[in-house]
């Protein structure tokens, strides 16, 4: 199923009931749906109506006061994973390429990143004018997807072309993209990350100073090429990425159990901090202070990174994290060769800043090569991470379990 979130505007033209239809029929394949309706668009269907099939709020109006409060048009136009406009009616599309704003749905055309997706629907001469198709080919030139009328019996009793593509051929074009542009769609993949703790008493316990940033960007790098990705983390204050399957857990065994249970995996990212040792028997009671300072006897947990090397079937391609204070490259090399990983990414921690700062400076590690990376924000490392999985995976259609999932 695609789990693709999608901004579909509905402007004025008779086809706009079929925005309707392109709701109902999308939910059957996964697609979310948020709507806008332009003022024409109005004229044939209700706000009522899309809300209701959608789930969603359907917007209608560039200066409505909480919208615009949260600034909703730059909200809407970045939030979803593509903007559909079905039906785009002749003057929606002249609009867009004179980059014309004064309404919500151009305006949201205008300020969107995401990729734009446009099923023209107008009377056949409307469509064949030369103004038009002068649009159209701007808008394409643009990189706007443009679906493309069909021929044949036009609402106002004429025939020609200008008939807005029926839902199920927009439904394909849409799964096709989300498809190709997911190259490790049907791949599944495991990223740890956080800090773990491991308790003393049931008020205290042994941590560090890991943030999780690097972890969660890495997850969401994944979840944007497809891959259906499991993020076991320790505790943070993070928000679970979109599309990610997130599991909390405390402790390195319960990180280890959790491991398994993803199991098996084309990919895993160990980058949590897991706590070398815990407690022998850590105490039922909060421990107080005494004359004597107690003794802590600690005990090994077990390595998560070397279970998944050695574990039936292994993951395709297992990566660590080496956070290091001193010989960086040296101890990386060693950590890579002693745990059976197939990557290291390395990065000197000597200051807590490292931990919660939003940039990281690392080093990628392989059994033939090292790579010295420059400082780029924590999700710039997490998509340059990505690229080079994907390039050495180089996942072909037949090995995917389900081309269209996302």
């Amino acid at each position: 199923m695609p789990n693709r979130s999608l901004l579909l505007i509905i402007s004025g033209s008779i086809a706009a009931y079929k925005g309707l239809e392109l709701i109902r029929r999308g939910r059957d394949r996964g697609y979310r749906f948020t709507t806008i309706l332009t003022e024409g668009g109005q004229q044939f269907i209700t706000p009522l109506s899309a809300a209701s099939l959608s789930g969603n709020p359907c917007y209608t109006d560039l200066f409505s006061l909480k919208d615009e409060t949260e600034m909703g048009h730059i909200r809407l136009s970045r939030e979803n994973d593509a903007v559909v406009v079905v039906p785009a009616s002749a003057n929606l599309l002249s609009d867009m390429v004179q980059g014309v704003a004064n309404d919500l749905a151009s305006t949201v055309l205008l300020a969107t990143d995401k990729p734009v997706f446009v099923a023209p629907g107008m009377n056949h001469k409307m469509w064949e004018n030369p103004a038009t198709q002068r649009n159209i080919a701007q808008l394409t030139a643009d990189g706007v997807h443009v679906i493309q009328p069909g021929a044949g019996e036009l609402a106002c009793g004429e025939v020609g072309t200008g008939r807005m593509a029926e839902v199920q051929e927009i439904l394909d074009v849409l799964d096709a993209f989300f498809a190709a542009a997911l190259p490790l769609a049907g791949l599944k993949a495991i990223v740890t990350a956080g800090p773990t703790r491991e308790p003393i008493d049931p008020v205290r316990y042994i941590s560090n100073h890991s943030s999780g940033k690097q972890g969660y960007a890495i997850a969401q790098a994944l979840a944007q090429a497809g891959a259906d990705v499991t993020l076991i983390s320790g505790p943070t204050s993070l928000a679970t990425p979109e599309h990610v399957h997130r599991i909390n857990v405390q402790t390195a065994d319960e990180m280890l159990a959790a491991c398994r249970a993803a199991l098996p995996a084309d990919i895993a990212v160990c980058t949590a901090a897991v706590a070398d040792w815990k407690l022998a028997e850590p105490s039922t009671q909060k421990l107080k202070k005494q004359s004597r300072t107690p003794t802590l006897a600690l005990t090994e947990n077990t390595d998560i990174l070397a279970a998944l090397a050695t574990h039936t079937p292994r993951p395709r391609l297992l990566v660590g994290f080496a956070a290091e204070t001193e010989n960086l490259i040296a101890h990386a090399k060693e950590k890579l060769m002693k745990k059976g990983c197939d990557w290291i990414i390395a990065n000197d921690v000597g200051t807590h800043e490292v931990f919660d700062a939003d940039d990281n400076q690392v080093h990628l590690i392989t059994r033939d090569t090292q790579e010295a990376w420059p400082t780029l924000s924590k999700l710039a490392v997490a998509r340059e991470l990505v690229v080079r999985m994907i390039a050495t995976l180089n996942p072909q259609p037949s090995q995917r379990k389900d081309s269209s999932h996302g």
